[in-house]
């Protein structure tokens, strides 16, 4: 039987953040698993789809 690699499951947190940097490019909008090692994305905060977008 095959898994669903996008499956979620109750040990899985997903959060997303704004990361304030001294870098002259901006702030980075990150999300993150953080039950998993190196499970993250990141992209400036400017580029990022606001909610409304998402709707």
């Amino acid at each position: 039987m095959a898994t669903n690699p996008h499956a979620m499951t109750e040990n899985e947190t997903i959060v997303g953040s704004i990361d304030s940097t001294d870098a002259s490019d901006g702030d980075a909008y990150v999300i993150a698993d953080i039950s998993a090692d190196d499970a993250w994305l990141s992209m400036q905060a400017d580029d990022a789809p606001t909610l409304t977008a998402w709707r």
